[in-house]
Parts: structure tokens; sequence; C-alpha cells
């Protein structure tokens, strides 16, 4: 295992940024973080993480990431505990299939389904979130087996490549399953939560985590998530999903690109 400063410094700064970006524009780090592992340490001439082992890693870091995001969030009676209780417990079952399931692919295959949760979540971004009018809790209905059904499907998608599946989920509450804006961001972090704790498991029980990694990128999100979501409500955050929409396109592109050749 690498101890060195560049080493440290490379880790650190990858789960900081990821972080940073993730909490200024409400979407799941690992989306971001999964490339820049994948792809950075080489490029300083650090030891190559292989898929399985950036998924483990993303999938303890998002753990942690989104118990933040939920404990800020706890108050405030924007948790929808029905949409927590339908899709968390289908997300779960999802996610850990998933993760686990992931341990007797290929490093081709956990790159497959990135590329393709990639493209969806660069799609995602670009269509326009209808801005739902805040409703009372107590009011807001949903199609409780639809919900379940799609929890299930992100859940083992995101589960292979240790993401919680947030990119995907809050499009989905909100145009699919028609959940108030607001309610929507701060159920769906509880919901990624309760995804990352089967992911994290699935990946820890097939060992595919390098705890040394994960922690420095654990220390980086909970300092960069809050920052991140401070300077989100100060600056013009289409021009950054737009950005961002490119910039996971042309991973998922450029992925696509080293498996088929």
């Amino acid at each position: 295992m690498d101890f060195s400063i560049t080493y440290l410094l490379v880790i650190f700064a990858i789960g900081f940024v990821g972080s940073f970006v993730s909490g200024m524009l409400g979407v799941g780090g690992s989306i971001i973080k999964y490339p820049m592992l994948l792809y950075i340490p080489p490029f300083f001439g650090l030891a190559t993480f292989t898929a399985h082992e950036v998924s483990g890693i993303s999938a303890v870091q998002v753990l942690f990431a989104s118990m933040a995001g939920v404990w800020a969030y706890r108050k405030g009676g924007l948790l929808n505990k029905q949409l927590i209780i339908y899709m968390g417990g289908a997300i779960l079952v999802g996610s850990f299939i998933g993760s686990y399931g992931s341990g007797f692919l290929s490093e081709e295959a956990v790159n497959i389904v990135y590329g393709t949760l990639a493209l969806i979540a660069a799609v995602m971004m670009f269509i326009p979130k209808k801005q739902l009018d805040d409703q009372p809790l107590h009011e807001v209905t949903f199609n409780k087996p639809l919900a379940a059904i799609l929890a299930l499907i992100v859940g083992m998608g995101s589960g292979i490549v240790g993401a919680a599946g947030g990119f995907l989920l809050v499009p989905i509450m909100l145009t699919v399953l028609k959940i108030p804006t607001r309610m929507t961001i701060a159920t769906s972090l509880a919901v990624t939560f309760i995804s990352s704790i089967g992911s994290s498991v699935g990946k820890l029980m097939t060992g595919q985590v390098e705890y040394w990694p994960a922690f420095i990128m654990i220390i980086a999100s909970v300092l960069a998530a809050p920052l991140g979501a401070k300077m989100g409500k100060t600056i013009n955050t289409k021009v950054l999903q737009i950005l961002l929409a490119l910039l996971i396109a042309a991973t998922a592109i450029k992925i696509w690109v080293d498996i088929l050749l």
C-alpha cells in the first residue's frame, strides 16, 4: 500500500472535488468520483485501481456522505416516511444484490454498467426539471408499486458500480412520481443512504474495499459536501449542471471506447 504524500494528496483531492461538486448540485458523488479514481491516480504515476476497488471505495464513501446529508434534513418536515419505506426497502435489496453480484463480474462488465449509468445520468441532467409546488407532507401521494419497482432497478445497477443512485432517484421522483422539489431532495438523500448500506455490505463481503483510500475519501467528503451545498445557493448551478453533464458524457464515451477497442 502506497503511503506517500502524493498518494494522500491525490486521493484526498479526488474525494474533496467530487463531494464539493455533488454537494453543490445535489447529485450522487459516485458518478463523478468513479472516473476520477479510475483515471487520475495513474496520471500521477500512482498504482491504478481496478474497477472493483473503485466501486468498493465509492460505496463506503457515499455511505458517510449521504448520512451527513440526511442529518442536515432531519428536521423541517421534508422527509416523506412512506416514500422512504417503499423506495428504501426496495433499493436496499437491489443495491445488495448488485454490489454482492458485482464480485462475480469482470472488470469490463463493471465498467459497462458505469458507462450505461453515466450516459443515462448525462441525459437526465438535460431533462428540464418541473418545479412542483411544495404541497403539505400529508397531501403528497404516489404510486407505491411503481416506486418500489423503480427503486429496485436503480439499486441493482448502482450497487454494481458502488454508487447509491441519487443521480437517478431525483429525476424519477420529480418526473415519474411527481414529488414536490424540496421533498424530493431531502427524501432522495435518505433513500440514497439506505441504498449505500446495501452497496457497502455487499462490497465488504466480497472484499472489494480498499480501506486506506476509502478512509481518506470519507474525511474529504465530510469536509467538502457542506461547503459545496453552501456554494450551490449562491451561484448559477444551471451552467455547472451542463458542464457536469458534458463531463459525465465524455467519461462514458471514454469508457465505451476503452471497452470496444
